[in-house]
């Protein structure tokens, strides 16, 4: 690990914390409850912990509409100008340094990429999850168009399924990076969205 001597800038506003933390609960318990759900089924523990997971889902709409609507009118550091970084993402791809330790504060640019897939994964896990919910519950807002529709359901179905996978992996390597960079640069940098301090290296050392 190297040994650096840290500045650091308070990055994260209280308001994109709370967010963070509501979706980040609400995609870690969507998961279980699908997995539990799928383990249990055909039994009246299952019917129920489906229409938990549905009602996880509604919440999980309601973060990602606050978190859109945060990084259209919140501060810098929330807004969707921090998650879009072409150039870094090909000088990354062209030098393979997607892992460097950061040089400014905010979201790591070469990373962003990766942050720009999640959102665009949970909305269409939130939207396939509320046809599902119409489909096979009868409830919630796409009712009057696909209500019990049993016809429609693999194509959403499968669909959901896929995105389900694809979100446990990027749970897993979320993590996973957060670690490697601590201990590769040695940077706190998973207490920032709980303090909204970030840390880098001072460049006058």
């Amino acid at each position: 690990m190297e040994r650096l001597n840290l500045i650091r800038e308070r990055v994260y506003d209280p308001v994109l914390r709370i967010i963070h933390l509501w979706i980040a609960l609400l995609v870690l318990l969507l998961l279980l409850s699908g997995l539990i759900a799928k383990w249990i089924a055909f039994t009246p523990e299952a019917v129920m912990l489906w229409r938990y997971h549905t009602w996880l889902g509604y919440g999980l709409v309601l973060g990602l509409t606050a978190r859109t609507t945060w990084a259209l009118y919140g501060p810098m550091h929330a807004g969707w100008r921090q998650l879009w970084a072409g150039r870094a993402w090909l000088d990354a791809l062209k030098n393979r340094t997607f892992f460097a330790a950061p040089t400014r504060f905010g979201l790591h640019p070469s990373e962003t990429v990766i942050y720009l897939a999640f959102y665009l994964m949970a909305w269409l896990l939130a939207l396939t999850g509320l046809a599902l919910a119409a489909i096979a519950q009868g409830q919630g807002p796409l009712y009057a168009w696909l209500g019990h529709d049993v016809l429609l359901r693999p194509w959403f179905g499968v669909p959901h399924a896929v995105l389900e996978d694809g979100m446990l992996i990027f749970v897993v390597v979320h993590l996973m990076a957060l670690i490697w960079h601590e201990r590769r640069h040695g940077m706190p940098l998973a207490q920032a969205m709980v303090s909204g301090y970030q840390y880098r290296k001072d460049a006058d050392v």
